[in-house]
């Protein structure tokens, strides 16, 4: 759609990047404003956040080479490039997660406490960022013939052009956004440490599963029946989620 924001001679500065940068800078100020106001040093949710998007990077992108391992055997060098996109959220999350464990742990701050700050910026940083997804053209939808398709036209995108698309970059956004409100809104009435984390877990897994249909980009990996590997993933995390949720709700209620 827009994947230069703008050129300065030989540096180019790519609209995907600068918008997962702003979502990412935006989800930490608000862990921030939260953390100060349960007692909690900011420097250590800054710190979190470092180490947290080191290991976001570094594991969404070993997913994604990993799934289209075909191509980055044959451009080795392709690997490097992440302002062009090739980014999964769920390979980020599998390393972030311990990245941040490891942290929490280690400054004996709590567990469920840092995650449920960290919960809906999550929410709001990935929907920011999928905004960028759509500028660059990565995770492009299924064609269709509908009002609100788009038809991407700038030669540098990584759609296919000149075909109606799904947005699904936007669908996901979009229920980025209402994850967060959704979350925000549970922290009034939270029960139990940890719900707004495995909220959103179940949240994200039922979006991610839905979205998957309509995706069209090839460079997705599949498992039996049509099942995109995200999705499989999708199902195992949703289960997990509310299995821990109807148990520590059961438990509060037996208590």
């Amino acid at each position: 759609m827009h994947p230069v924001l703008v050129r300065f001679g030989p540096l180019t500065i790519h609209t995907y990047g600068v918008l997962v940068a702003a979502g990412f800078l935006l989800g930490l100020a608000l862990a921030v404003k939260q953390a100060k106001k349960e007692g909690i040093p900011q420097e250590r949710i800054i710190d979190i956040g470092f180490y947290v998007l080191v290991a976001a990077i570094v594991g969404s992108r070993l997913f994604f080479v990993a799934v289209n391992a075909g191509h980055y055997l044959k451009h080795p060098l392709d690997i490097f490039k992440i302002w062009e996109g090739g980014l999964v959220f769920y390979g980020g999350l599998i390393l972030a997660l311990p990245a941040a464990l490891w942290y929490i742990r280690k400054h004996n701050l709590g567990t469920w406490r840092i995650t449920d700050i960290f919960a809906p910026s999550i929410a709001i940083g990935h929907a920011v960022g999928r905004i960028g997804c759509f500028a660059a053209g990565c995770c492009y939808g299924r064609s269709a013939e509908l009002p609100w398709a788009v038809t991407f036209h700038d030669p540098e995108c990584l759609a296919t052009t000149g075909i109606p698309l799904h947005p699904s970059q936007l669908y996901e956004s979009a229920g980025e956004f209402l994850n967060f409100l959704i979350l925000i809104t549970l922290r009034r009435y939270q029960s139990f440490k940890g719900q707004l984390f495995w909220t959103y877990i179940f949240l994200y897994s039922v979006l991610r599963f839905v979205v998957e249909f309509f995706r069209g980009d090839e460079a997705r990996g599949y498992l039996f029946g049509g099942i995109s590997v995200s999705q499989g993933i999708s199902v195992i995390m949703g289960i997990v989620a509310i299995s821990v949720i109807a148990g520590k709700l059961l438990n509060k209620k037996g208590a």
